[in-house]
């Protein structure tokens, strides 16, 4: 009878052992066919880059409500190496800015850092386009007071889609 009774004890407890190990496995293991949160995590690392992107054929209109170029809007002509910037509404209506180089680098999704140099390569300005917002955040170094963001327009797009 002591036997039996120790049988039962040792089959209980081994039943409980394997249902808690096959709760931790249908824990720990997904038939999903949705990602994990690791998965998630994994694939939305942007990929790392410093190619340059080709803004050739871009007309983007940058209208200021706030910071320095308030009131102003400017329109960018991109060719495949400079830009040409032009008030077209605004107080500096009138204004004429030299052609430049520029530098466009992607920074994320549809988001570009692009900066303007003159002919030693100094910074003159530099911009984060955010094409999904439509949201143009301005430094041009300068003055006391060189930060501007305001919205942007694309008149006419480029050759290059905005990764």
């Amino acid at each position: 009878m002591l036997a039996t009774k120790r049988i039962r004890i040792v089959a209980a407890g081994l039943a409980v052992g394997l249902a808690a190990a096959g709760i931790a496995v249908a824990l720990t293991t997904s038939a999903s066919a949705s990602p994990t949160s690791a998965q998630v995590s994994k694939s939305a690392k942007p990929q790392l880059s410093a190619d340059r992107f080709d803004m050739n054929g871009y007309v983007i209109d940058a209208k200021y409500t706030l910071g320095r170029n308030t009131g102003n809007t400017f329109e960018q002509t991109y060719t495949d190496s400079m830009v040409q910037g032009v008030p077209i509404a605004g107080p500096f209506v009138g204004t004429v800015f030299p052609p430049v180089d520029y530098v466009a680098l992607s920074i994320g999704h549809h988001e570009v850092y692009i900066v303007w140099q003159d002919p030693t390569h100094a910074i003159i300005d530099a911009f984060v386009m955010d094409f999904v917002n439509h949201i143009v955040y301005d430094y041009a170094p300068g003055s006391d007071q060189p930060e501007s963001v305001g919205t942007i327009t694309v008149i006419k797009t480029g050759d290059n889609r905005v990764p």
